[in-house]
Parts: structure tokens; C-alpha cells; sequence
């Protein structure tokens, strides 16, 4: 299969600037304990792809459980925040709406270069190879609107559409002339778009009810349209490598697939699974930075000390690019058919 290529330079200080990160996770920490205090109300889930009841403890986090599925090895939260809890929690924000206000701003031109553009050009040659008509492309959970605007200022599609819950993020989106939706998807009316194509980056792991989802996407979308998905990969490198430690563990990351799961998830909900695949570029440098920074050890690890410290100049793209290549990333992407 060929891929537009992703710039392998990519750094995590690009996006995530390390001057930002102090405020930034100040900013994370008064969500965590304005969500946490919520815990009375929570609610008990079965797992969000197979729907089965058995389950173990997989990790423990911010006071929360993160179950896995002993049937697909998929891993949630479970008591979970209720879809209103998580409504108020987007909308009141105080890490997104720092987000929206420094870090996107200060990160813009590395994530158009090095993300968007790519991510815009990927999602155009799947569009291609598949046969999908290009009249309306919606973008659900649209965030600070960049995708948006990179696919639009393609051509390819005639309109392009921008869900955005989150209110300081949905009107950036508005000021940059996208045309915004402000609701959560899951309260937006979209049986009678007939859209050619759906994509959302980084949103199912966030939601109360991924099936859902699924299954409004599949409302939403014209006969044969295309449903594009990414996520953490719960089997990829540097969350199998960190476990708790890693960030993708989050308090508002409720779900976590792998490519199995995922690929089952969507099949149930009425799509043909056309493809997986796992570009990520930050594996490696996640592992490597927990090292550095002293939150994480690779005392017992001495093969991965050695790529990721000791001849990191000489082999830390070269793994990546095996990570990628193999299925191995945490960072994954599905592709589907509404069939």
C-alpha cells in the first residue's frame, strides 16, 4: 500500500512545548479533581467493543479503574463519568481551553507541517483509492480547525464540515470561516447529510459510548461513504512499554482499542473494515523522555537503553519507522465502509 510520507523529524516539543507544559498540566490537574469529585455519579460499563461483562483491573489512575476485556483485550474505564458529567467537563475545560489559547497557537506551524498536512493528504488518497464521492467531508470533533482547513484548501471536496463541542475551540473554527457545529456530535442532527465521508481524530477514546458513535456515523454517511477513525492503540509501544506512566493513560481517555477490537466494534455497527495501520512518529520519544526526565526506568530493559539511549542519533527514527511499519505504534487508524 502506498502512504504520502510523514515527516519523520517530528518532535514531541514541537506540539506539546516544554515551556507550555507546567501551566499546561497545572491546567490538567484542576480538571482531574473537578471530574474526580464526580465520582458518586459514575457508572458501571461493560466493554465498549465486545459489550462483555468480564473484565480485570488493568490499571489504577487518578482514582479510577481502567478494566480489560478478558474476551478482546480491550481496556476502559469503568465506573465512567455519565454523558452529561463529560459535557460539562468539555465545556468548563480548563487544560482545553488552555490548549486553545497557548499551545495550539504557539505549535500551529509544526502541527500544520508536520500533522495536518499529511494527515489531510493521507485522508485524500484513501478517499481516492476507495471511489468516494466528494461532496461533504465532516470532521467530528474538529478542535482548533487546522484539518479542516488543510482539506479544504485541497479542493477535492465541494463542503467542509466542523463538529466542535468544546466552545472556546468551536468558535476558533467560526473566526477561521469553517462552517462549525457547537454540540456534541452525539446531540447533532445528521440523518439527512448523506456525508461522503466522516473522519475523527483522536475523539472515540473520549466517549461515553463508542457503538454509538459508530452507529450515528452510519446514519450520517451516504451509501458506500467513508468512516476514518484514529486512537491510542492500547498494543502499541509506548503504552504497553509505560503502562500507567504513560499520558495516554488519561482521566478522559474512557476507552482503548487495538486493531482487533476496533476492526470488531465497527463491523458490528454495519461497516466493512478496509484497512488498519499505526503511522505513529512519537513512540519512541515518549519512552525516551519519561526516561530522561526520571519518571520511568529501563534498568531491567538494557536492549530497548540501547536504542532509545545509549545509539539513540543512530536508531530512534530507524525504530520508529519499524514501529509504524509493523503495526506496533500506539498511534492507530482505521478505515471503513458503510456498507
Amino acid at each position: 500500500m502506498n502512504t504520502p510520507q510523514v515527516n519523520p523529524l517530528l518532535r514531541e516539543t514541537e506540539i506539546r512545548p516544554d515551556e507550555l507544559r507546567a501551566h499546561q498540566q497545572a491546567c490538567f490537574a484542576q480538571d482531574v479533581e473537578r471530574l474526580t469529585a464526580q465520582k458518586a455519579a459514575f457508572v458501571e460499563v461493560g466493554c465498549p467493543a465486545c459489550a462483555s461483562q468480564s473484565a480485570t483491573v488493568r490499571f489504577q489512575k487518578f482514582g479510577l479503574n481502567y478494566l480489560g476485556c478478558t474476551n478482546c483485550e480491550t481496556v476502559y474505564i469503568s465506573p465512567r463519568p455519565t454523558p452529561a458529567i463529560l459535557e460539562d467537563f468539555y465545556a468548563h475545560s480548563k487544560n482545553y481551553e488552555f490548549w486553545n489559547s497557548h499551545i495550539f497557537p504557539a505549535s500551529e506551524a509544526a502541527r500544520r507541517a508536520k500533522i495536518f498536512q499529511p494527515r489531510a493528504l493521507r485522508t485524500l488518497e484513501i478517499c481516492r483509492r476507495y471511489g468516494v464521492e466528494n461532496e461533504l467531508l465532516v470532521e467530528i470533533g474538529a478542535g482548533f480547525g487546522t484539518f479542516c482547513e488543510e482539506i479544504q484548501s485541497c479542493g477535492f471536496f465541494r463542503r467542509v464540515l466542523a463538529i466542535e463541542p468544546t466552545p472556546s475551540l468551536a468558535q476558533t473554527c467560526a473566526e477561521r470561516g469553517l462552517e462549525v457545529l457547537s454540540q456534541p456530535f452525539e446531540q447533532c442532527e445528521v440523518e439527512t447529510l448523506n456525508a461522503d465521508v466522516a473522519v475523527a481524530f483522536e475523539v472515540i477514546e473520549h466517549l461515553f459510548a463508542p457503538r454509538e458513535f459508530f452507529l450515528k456515523c452510519h446514519q450520517m454517511l451516504r451509501a458506500g461513504g467513508l468512516i476514518l477513525v484514529t486512537c491510542p492503540n492500547i498494543k502499541g509501544f509506548d503504552i504497553q512499554t509505560l503502562g500507567v506512566f504513560s499520558d495516554a493513560v488519561d482521566c478522559e481517555h474512557l476507552n482503548y482499542f487495538h486493531p482487533q477490537s476496533l476492526s470488531q466494534l465497527a463491523g458490528n455497527c454495519g461497516f466493512q473494515v478496509l484497512e488498519t495501520l499505526t503511522p505513529g512518529k512519537l513512540d519512541a520519544e515518549l519512552v525516551r523522555k519519561k526516561v530522561i526526565d526520571g519518571e520511568f526506568s529501563l534498568e531491567s530493559q538494557s536492549f530497548l537503553s540501547q536504542i532509545l539511549l545509549e545509539q539513540w542519533e543512530n536508531l530512534g527514527d530507524k525504530f520508529q519507522a519499524f514501529l509504524a511499519e509493523n503495526g506496533l505504534s500506539s498511534h492507530l487508524w482505521l478505515v471503513a465502509r458503510k456498507v
